[in-house]
């Protein structure tokens, strides 16, 4: 028997979740007729939610043994999520999805096809079209993936998606990369192995809001930059370099209109254009040190990624322990 192991992430998705669970049981149930060397574990993972998340999951788990569930102290994001699902993942082969069904449970047949064989390590899905985002969004999307290709050595692939059909020696080695500050995308492409892509158009949410910004996507970017490349740093050294370069162009111009031509210097507002010049790129750059050095910073203090408050075997083991408190002892009786 083959164990998969379908880890979702979620943060606030009451709305949607009940029809994620309907789907992915109905999809997998069809899986396994299909293919009956195969079990499935439905790993949820509750990244702090607000709302009504973790009551979903302890329905979920009173009705069905397949559900586990990780929910965490606080929100820590979903990079940790992630991790936290693939850490505690057992199946032989690992999902990562979205409970919001724009990775569509239907997709899980083809997908197991092409890594059964172990002819691909991985199949994933790779959005072709931006339907239902904002125009402005879709372009800062396609040109950071444009920026990132260029600028780092690991490629990743315009529109792949977190929608992972894995086997278990890949995710053993993403798991191997416990490093704090995780950009996912890029450590999937690092790791390597044999992936396949699946195109398909983009789906929008059935229910629910995503809790994705267009600034969380912005930071969520330079995140991806200064974990798999150190242009930045090239850049500001770069700046400087040409900085330097026109100063002393502009001293000698200086100079030889002075002496040959008998021009006078302009005082005040040229000096006042050099130090906001000057000031702004030193500024500018020591602002990407400083990112690179907060994150070294963060990596040396080896703090957690994520931390549970309550599991599904804790959760089933306080039950039962309050169902042996209530029922009847024999010496009531």
């Amino acid at each position: 028997m083959k164990l998969v192991s379908i880890v979702v992430p979620c943060y606030n998705e009451q709305e949607v979740l009940p029809m994620f669970y309907e789907e992915i049981t109905r999809v997998t149930d069809q899986m396994t007729r299909d293919n009956p060397e195969l079990t499935f574990e439905y790993l949820f993972i509750n990244d702090g939610s607000k709302d009504k998340t973790l009551e979903i999951f302890r329905s979920l788990a009173d009705k069905d043994k397949r559900v586990r569930y990780i929910s965490f102290s606080r929100n820590f994001g979903k990079e940790s999520g992630m991790y936290a699902g693939l850490k505690n993942a057992k199946g032989d082969y690992v999902v990562v999805m979205d409970a919001d069904l724009q990775h569509p449970p239907s997709f899980l047949p083809e997908m197991y096809s092409y890594v059964k064989d172990g002819q691909y390590d991985c199949a994933t899905t790779r959005r072709v079209s931006r339907k239902g985002e904002s125009k402005i969004r879709s372009w800062f999307a396609r040109k950071f993936y444009a920026i990132m290709n260029k600028i780092s050595q690991t490629e990743i692939v315009d529109g792949a998606q977190d929608f992972r059909f894995m086997t278990r020696q890949m995710v053993d080695a993403i798991l191997d990369m416990s490093e704090y500050n995780r950009f996912s995308k890029g450590i999937f492409s690092w790791v390597g192995f044999n992936v396949r892509y699946i195109e398909y158009e983009n789906v929008e949410r059935p229910a629910g809001t995503t809790s994705w910004s267009f600034w969380g996507l912005f930071k969520y970017s330079l995140e991806g930059i200064m974990a798999f490349s150190t242009a930045p740093l090239a850049i500001s050294s770069l700046l400087g370099i040409v900085s330097c370069i026109i100063a002393f162009i502009l001293m000698i111009v200086t100079v030889i209109k002075t002496i040959a031509f008998g021009e006078d210097v302009a005082g005040y507002p040229t000096t006042i254009c050099v130090i906001f010049l000057l000031s702004g790129l030193q500024l500018f750059c020591t602002g990407i040190l400083g990112q690179y050095l907060a994150k070294t910073y963060l990596e040396t203090k080896k703090r957690p990624i994520y931390i549970a408050q309550e599991t599904d075997e804790l959760y089933r083991s306080r039950k039962n322990e309050k169902n042996e408190e209530e029922s009847p002892s024999d010496d009531d009786n």
